[in-house]
């Protein structure tokens, strides 16, 4: 049977069929072939009669309507079979809900308690007695470092033996002990288990320039804290977390709400930031002789404890009542990279080199000013609460700024380009860095202007480097980010995959140990971060140029990827032909080979009704 269908027709019979009972038989002939299991040629196409009520047959003929609709879910039509639709609450899946909502609410409650931790691990090792923000790179190198390993090394062994769900209890439950334990034990018991008078006489006896290293002995306990909570962020965020989500979400749950969490996060910032704040002021409603921070800790640690079972009681929620996706067990082959394997891609391959450049940079440039910024922090806010109170602020402002940021990093996008959004993150760097390092170096002539709006210079540089960590951190979260995952788009496979792994062995753990080691270096060298000032100004400006010149050969590159590969898609388009409607015939020959289609059902054989016809 070849005919050209009409999407609506209607057919009269001859007035002498030659078996007028096969015609109205439906499960004999025309009707059962159209009917078949087999798919017919056309994907989606459902025939069907139906009698016209409304038609006056005629004495020897039967009028049929004879209708083709194309039942695909892309045009939203309802398919020609029934099937039952999951329930849905405004436009989404009341499934897809019971999982989303309490993971948004898990990750909420995971970064809250991220915020708090953090704020409180800078204040614990910062303002402390016998030690300063000099104590950052050294912990951040020799204890952070190590123990981050170890516990990765230890996670490994557990996951070949623990389930999912007793893997994730065996993790966060001792974190959650932990700063529970420190609020209300490690902290106020701090002077009888820190060994002050071991440390000063080392201290007397190496020199001043090795302040940072003695005081991880000295103050042990908060440097357990401080790598306490950089874990969490870690290990409870990307592996827990992140694990946990991608387990029982499907891609296209992924793609529609993970952007969602993104912005979820920042509202836990500013949340939390104003939870720090309201507990370091605290302060202010007691007595002399009464420990503030030891109040306030206690009234903090609390809320990480509450937040914490929180985040248990919705993972056993989702666990009991949630079904979790079907998976393919086909697992894809990862490329193993080694160090030096990372190291030669990354030289071979200029485009990777520069991407490279990127990633390292951001992180040492980061870590260059940070540091020194907590150092002046420290010397305009010396107390406890003074300083948490503070990072309260700098915490909501960051929220503030970064949401913002990702409403508008679309619009970045689309109006200026790949080109423009790489490089707003490190001229941010550039313009807020030399700020900062000019008002410290050059801050006495500055004085008499500053006074004049109520500032000194040395709080005139604890706001600008605020505004450097507050901006460059959001710009870093809502463009840096994106571009470089973006920036790997137009490879072919074989240098994304490899180029990718090459990253993630070699350059974030640069970038992050990098401004670290110089720091240690300088410290150890001029005697103390104060005498280094000048020299890490400079270092930040010469990679800041280097970052500025890697993104703008990035870009080129970049650009002449896109289009070559919009070439292609271009030529591949041209080139493929898809014939949808065959040569136009006149409807009377369309009708004419429709009625002998209808005649041939008569005399067909019973094999013929489970093969389709041409149409």
């Amino acid at each position: 049977m070849e005919a050209v269908l009409q999407t609506r027709g209607l057919l009269s019979l001859p007035p002498k069929p030659t078996k007028a009972s096969s015609l109205l038989n439906p499960s004999q002939g025309l009707t059962h072939r159209l009917f078949a299991s087999k798919p017919l040629g056309f994907n989606g196409l459902c025939l069907f009669y139906r009698r016209v009520p409304s038609v006056v047959a005629k004495p020897n003929g039967v009028p049929f309507i004879c209708k083709a609709k194309a039942a695909s879910a892309a045009d939203g039509k309802q398919p020609f079979f029934n099937e039952n639709e999951k329930p849905k609450f405004m436009g989404i899946e009341i499934l897809t809900l019971k999982k989303i909502i309490p993971l948004g609410l898990m990750f909420f409650c995971i970064l809250f308690n991220y915020t708090i931790l953090r704020d409180t691990k800078d204040v614990l090792v910062v303002t402390a007695k016998g030690s300063s923000a000099e104590i950052i790179p050294f912990l951040k190198t020799w204890v952070n470092l190590p123990m981050a390993i170890g516990f990765m090394l230890l996670y490994t062994k557990l996951a070949n033996v623990l389930s999912k769900k007793a893997l994730f209890y065996t993790v966060i439950v001792p974190f959650i002990a932990f700063f529970g334990a420190f609020g209300f034990l490690l902290y106020p018991l701090s002077n009888y288990i820190h060994p002050q008078a071991l440390s000063d006489k080392l201290l007397a006896v190496l020199g001043p320039r090795f302040l940072g290293p003695l005081a991880i002995m000295r103050i042990w306990s908060f440097c357990l804290f401080y790598v306490m909570a950089e874990l969490w962020g870690s290990v409870v965020i990307s592996v827990l977390f992140w694990g946990f989500a991608n387990q029982i979400t499907t891609v296209e749950e992924a793609k529609r709400f993970y952007p969602l969490f993104g912005l979820g996060a920042n509202v836990a910032l500013i949340f939390s930031g104003r939870t720090v704040k309201y507990f370091s002021n605290l302060r202010k409603n007691l007595g002399t002789r009464v420990d503030g921070w030891a109040i306030s800790l206690k009234g903090m640690m609390s809320i990480v404890v509450l937040m914490g079972f929180t985040i248990c009681f919705l993972y056993w929620w989702v666990n009991k009542f949630v079904p979790l996706p079907t998976r393919s067990w086909k697992k894809k082959e990862k490329p193993k990279m080694g160090t030096m394997e990372s190291l030669k891609f990354l030289v071979s391959s200029r485009y990777i080199r520069d991407l490279a450049t990127l990633v390292v940079a951001y992180g040492i440039s980061i870590n260059l000013v940070e540091v020194t910024w907590k150092s002046k922090l420290k010397a305009q806010f010396p107390s406890p609460n003074e300083y948490s109170s503070f990072m309260g602020d700098f915490s909501t402002a960051t929220g503030i700024a970064t949401f913002t940021m990702m409403l508008l990093s679309q619009f970045i996008f689309d109006k200026y380009g790949w080109g423009v959004a790489a490089k707003i993150t490190p001229t941010v760097l550039l313009l807020t860095g030399v700020g900062f390092f000019s008002l410290i170096l050059f801050g006495d002539p500055l004085g008499p202007a500053l006074a004049e709006f109520g500032m000194t210079p040395l709080l005139a540089a604890v706001y600008v480097g605020a505004m450097q960590n507050i901006f460059s951190k959001s710009a870093k979260y809502s463009l840096f980010d994106p571009c470089k995952e973006m920036a790997y788009i137009p490879l072919d496979e074989d240098t994304k995959v490899k180029g990718k792994a090459a990253i993630d062995v070699v350059c974030n753990p640069l970038g992050k140990s990098g401004g670290a080691l110089i720091q240690q270096f300088m410290i150890l060298t001029f005697g103390s971060l104060a005498n280094s000032t000048p020299y890490l100004g400079g270092i930040l400006l010469m990679i800041v140029f280097t970052w500025l010149s890697a993104a703008k050969s990035l870009d080129t590159q970049f650009t002449a990827l896109r289009r070559e590969e919009e070439f292609e898609k271009e030529m591949e388009r041209d080139a493929v032909k898809i014939p949808v409607v065959s040569e136009p015939r006149n409807d009377s020959v369309a009708n004419s080979s429709l009625l002998n289609a209808a005649s041939d059902d008569s005399t067909g054989s019973s094999s013929e009704t489970s093969t389709p016809r041409n149409i």
